[in-house]
């Protein structure tokens, strides 16, 4: 049950009194903690049937917490998905307008989930899932260095030596964009073709800087995410991330999400003690051959060239008879 109540001084996520509410929720895959901050405020959240006042509010279960009056489920299993978003969508759970959205298209088994950042209604590519929201926090912070990558169709001209000062961020109308790698890839009659990589993540950062360097983006492809890659996904498709690969390429996150009220009780996989393939032979047929003690076997004639069975020695032949 929720015992330890609002605590408006403290400012961590996680005291031996419980957890902030918001962190705790995200996990559980509610909202992420900016969006569950507005469920608190709007009163759509009550715990022990009492409206919630504050987000600073420190929780040591689920238990007796509801929102929009259905109680929350225990978290499960932190799961990740990749998404080949289309044009034309938008990264919103409604539209006012009617419009299409990313969440129209998920298969029914992947459940309410969360996107890591968004994309603007004309930039497709690579979006990720997930069901818990602070994981998409965690990936969406620029100190944790996960690198978005694009390629973008600019119509206009420019050189690589102009592309090349961006490396050191530049600041357009007073917002400040930090360091951006930018490559010229092929030029056309009126289009040049970039790959374009930044940190950040801003609000329509790539087609700001483009605009302010004289180009204009008629078409944007998110292609890698850090470590996860569109690859050679159709566009609306959904591919999950095996077990194994979040173990493996994000095990900061997954230690530390055992710590939360709201974390499923589950081992994390040690990778150091997964089974690994056995090198193959250097060359054909030497996990065959018998290893030797340097001495000539005299029970054992020599083998003959081109001749295959076991360790390449042949039976004897029978002698004719007389």
């Amino acid at each position: 049950m929720v015992r330890r109540m609002t605590d408006e001084t403290n400012t961590e996520d996680v005291t031996p009194q419980g957890e902030r509410i918001a962190k705790a929720l995200a996990r559980a895959g509610i909202a992420s903690r900016r969006e569950v901050e507005r469920m608190i405020e709007d009163g759509r959240i009550k715990i022990d049937g009492k409206r919630l006042e504050t987000p600073a509010t420190l929780i040591t279960g689920l238990d007796g917490i509801t929102v929009d009056g259905k109680p929350v489920a225990q978290a499960d299993e932190t799961r990740l998905w990749r998404f080949h978003k289309r044009k034309g969508t938008l990264t919103t759970y409604s539209d006012p307008e009617g419009r299409p959205t990313v969440f129209e298209n998920l298969p029914n088994h992947v459940g309410r989930v969360i996107a890591v950042g968004r994309l603007d209604m004309n930039t497709e590519g690579l979006l990720l899932f997930t069901n818990d929201g602070e994981l998409a926090r965690w990936l969406e912070l620029p100190s944790n260095g996960f690198v978005r990558r694009y390629r973008a169709r600019c119509y206009g001209s420019i050189k690589q030596a102009d592309l090349d000062k961006l490396r050191d961020g530049i600041t357009i109308d007073g917002i400040h964009y930090g360091e951006i790698d930018a490559r010229l890839e092929s030029e056309q009659a009126t289009n040049v073709w970039l790959n374009i990589a930044i940190k950040e993540g801003k609000n329509r950062e790539v087609r700001r800087i483009m605009e302010h360097l004289g180009l204009e983006v008629n078409r944007l492809i998110r292609i890698a995410y850090g470590p996860f890659t569109l690859g050679t996904m159709k566009r609306e498709m959904t591919a999950p991330v095996s077990r194994h690969q979040m173990i493996e390429l994000l095990p900061e996150f997954l230690q530390k999400r055992q710590g939360s009220v709201a974390a499923p009780k589950q081992k994390v996989a040690d990778p150091s003690k997964w089974a690994k393939a056995k090198p193959k032979p250097s060359k054909p047929g030497e996990s065959r051959r018998r290893k030797s003690s340097g001495k000539p076997d005299p029970t054992r004639r020599p083998a003959r060239r081109g001749i295959s069975g076991g360790q390449g020695d042949y039976a004897p032949k029978k002698k004719r008879p007389t």
